[in-house]
């Protein structure tokens, strides 16, 4: 649940140094309403009328905005780039007090701070909260800028603070039902491994597959030799569904029990909700719902998942 300006960088926006569709960036990806359709005049043309100058000390960081870090070289490269020629495409902000709240284009801002501005170019619209984590997170999708733990995170917060079920998530974002589930469900991955595919040392693809391994002991032995080893998403897939057959034939073992196949579907969808590995002991008399988690912040998020927001 976010170019700036000037020369804008690829990885800004989906075109070249004017910032329109041409150029060497890659193409966007074609993302359900768009930001056009989320903000009334928010295409090139009819935003034009509305852009306003507005001083940049008068502007503060957005609330919602979905992106983390937003330093390193490509944001020096942007501040050059505004230094030299200045805000090409203006930000989109909110009233907030007597200030202005960014909503689209704080690396822009941000920049302009940097490289000494005193104002930016800015169309101001009045929009609900929902509606401003929405369009933060829908253009930073279609730039392909955020990274899976921004997405689920930015999800989760659609779900959380506003009461959207994941179908409804999905509708308001341009994606599938299932491409939120599955992206929600990383955030319940041992917070070791959230950091490695945060920083990039294993992909979206290996997180995955390990969260084929319910026991979480073998799920991080799992990622230290997928990490250490650099295996492939296919060879880390090989590596869960193997460690998954010894846990299913410990299981068998022990019990010698069928499991009943509409517990087994009922855990998966716990899971799948919760983010998070979740089993569902069952016994003659009475039986116990066990959720896993691995943090105070995993806790504090699967809490407001399970208690409705007003009884909080």
């Amino acid at each position: 649940m976010a170019p700036e300006a000037g020369a804008i960088s690829s990885s800004e926006s989906g075109g070249g140094p004017g910032g329109g569709a041409g150029g060497g960036g890659r193409p966007r990806r074609g993302l359900g309403r768009g930001l056009a359709a989320l903000i009334p005049g928010a295409s090139e043309g009819a935003a034009q009328a509305g852009i306003q100058e507005i001083p940049t000390d008068n502007i503060v960081p957005g609330t919602f905005q979905p992106r983390g870090a937003i330093d390193g070289g490509e944001f020096e490269e942007l501040v050059a780039s505004v230094r030299e020629h200045g805000i090409l495409q203006p930000i989109i902000v909110r009233p907030r007090g007597d200030k202005h709240e960014v909503v689209v284009g704080e690396r822009r801002w941000r920049a302009a701070v940097a490289a000494g501005l005193r104002t930016v170019p800015a169309v101001v619209r009045s929009l609900t909260d929902r509606e401003t984590l929405e369009i933060a997170l829908v253009e930073n999708l279609q730039r392909e800028d955020l990274t899976p733990l921004e997405r689920a995170k930015a999800y989760h917060r659609l779900s959380r603070e506003f009461g959207l079920t994941q179908e409804q998530v999905a509708q308001r974002v341009g994606v599938s039902r299932p491409a939120v589930a599955n992206t929600l469900r990383l955030l319940g991955l041992p917070v070791e491994v959230q950091a490695s595919l945060e920083h990039g040392r294993i992909t979206e693809g290996h997180a995955r597959a390990l969260l084929m391994i319910q026991d979480r002991g073998r799920l991080l032995e799992a990622w230290r030799q997928v990490e250490k080893r650099g295996f492939s998403v296919r060879e880390a897939e090989v590596l869960a569904q193997r460690e998954g057959r010894i846990v299913s034939r410990g299981t068998s073992v022990a019990r010698k029990v069928r499991r009943d196949p509409e517990i087994v579907d009922l855990e998966e969808q716990l899971r799948t909700r919760l983010g998070t590995q979740v089993r569902i002991r069952q016994q003659r008399k009475k039986g116990e719902i066990v959720i896993e988690f691995y943090s105070v912040d995993d806790l504090t998020r699967i809490i407001d998942l399970l208690l409705p927001v007003e009884n909080q």
